[in-house]
C-alpha cells in the first residue's frame, strides 16, 4: 500500500512534511508503520497549487529516498495546498503515468488501496468512460481510472456523491464477476480550494487515514502521522468522507 500526505493552510515549504519531519514521507517510504508494506519504492509524486488554478505536478519512477531532485524541489517550493505520495504498486507497472497524484484541470487526486480482482473488472470499468475521458487515460492503474470515472460523474457539483457513485458501481462489477477480494479506498482530492479525504472498504478494513488541525487552521491529512504526538491526530472513521474548507471541517458518512 502507498503512503501520502496532503496539506492545506498558510503557504509552507514542502520540505517540512516531505523530508524534515520526524516521520516524514521520505521516512515513510522506507519505514511505513501502518501500511501492508514497510517499503514504498515504486515511484513518487508531488502536486502543488500556486498562483494558477491548475496544480503543478512532478512525478518520478525512482524511490523517493533516492531522488535528489525531490529534496531540492521540496526545499524551494512553497504552497498553501499540496499533495505528496510514495507508491507501492499493487500489480501495475512502475512508470511516470502510474505515479500519483493525478490531475485534470483544477482537480488533483491520489489514492491508497486497491480494487480486488482489478484484472477482472478493468475492462468493464474502462467501458464506462466516455470518449473524452477515455482519451485522457495515460496510465494503467485502478487509481487513475477511479479518478476519471469520478470526473465524469461531475466532481464540481458534489465530490462526495460523485466518488460514492463510482465506488458503488465498482463494487457491483466485482460482485458480477464473482470477485471475493475487497475494495479498499482511502483517497485525497482537491480543487485547489477544498481538501477532501475518503476512507472506505467493502470488508471494513480500510487503509488508515488521519488528520491534524493546528490552532491557526492549518490542516494535514495523512495515511499515517508524521510525528509521535499521537494525541494530536484524529482518525477518520471507516466509511466516511471529510472536507476541509477555509474555516470549516465537515465529516460525513458515505451513503452505500
Amino acid at each position: 500500500m502507498c503512503r501520502w500526505i496532503a496539506y492545506k493552510g498558510q503557504p509552507v515549504f514542502l520540505e517540512h512534511y516531505i523530508t524534515t519531519a520526524e516521520h516524514s514521507l521520505i521516512h515513510q517510504s522506507l519505514h511505513a508503520e501502518q501500511g501492508k508494506t514497510e517499503t514504498n519504492g515504486d515511484g513518487f509524486g508531488i502536486g502543488w497549487y500556486g498562483t494558477r488554478s491548475e496544480p503543478g505536478i512532478y512525478r518520478e519512477v525512482l524511490p523517493a529516498w533516492n531522488d535528489c531532485n525531490l529534496k531540492s524541489l521540496a526545499a524551494q517550493i512553497q504552497s498553501p495546498l499540496f499533495f505528496a505520495h510514495v507508491r507501492a504498486s499493487t500489480g501495475t507497472a512502475t512508470s511516470r503515468n502510474n505515479c500519483h497524484p493525478f490531475s485534470y484541470g483544477p482537480w488533483m487526486f491520489m489514492h491508497n488501496g486497491q480494487i480486488g480482482g482489478y484484472e477482472h473488472v478493468r475492462r468493464a470499468m474502462e467501458s464506462q468512460l466516455d470518449d473524452y475521458h477515455y482519451g485522457r487515460r495515460l496510465g494503467t492503474t485502478d487509481s487513475e481510472l477511479l479518478f476519471l470515472l469520478a470526473l465524469q460523474e461531475d466532481l464540481q457539483s458534489c465530490a462526495v456523491k460523485a466518488l460514492t457513485k463510482v465506488l458503488i458501481k465498482v463494487r457491483q462489477y466485482m460482485l458480477d464477476k464473482g470477485v471475493a477480494d475487497a475494495l479498499r479506498f482511502t483517497s485525497c482530492l482537491s480543487d485547489g480550494k477544498r481538501l477532501f479525504g475518503f476512507r472506505y472498504a467493502s470488508d471494513k478494513f480500510a487503509p488508515s487515514l488521519f488528520y491534524r488541525r493546528y490552532d491557526n487552521g492549518d490542516v494535514v491529512l495523512v495515511s499515517e502521522p508524521i510525528d509521535r504526538q499521537s494525541e494530536c491526530w484524529t482518525e477518520v472513521p471507516q466509511g466516511h468522507s471529510i472536507c476541509f474548507t477555509e474555516n470549516k471541517v465537515t465529516l460525513r458518512e458515505l451513503a452505500f
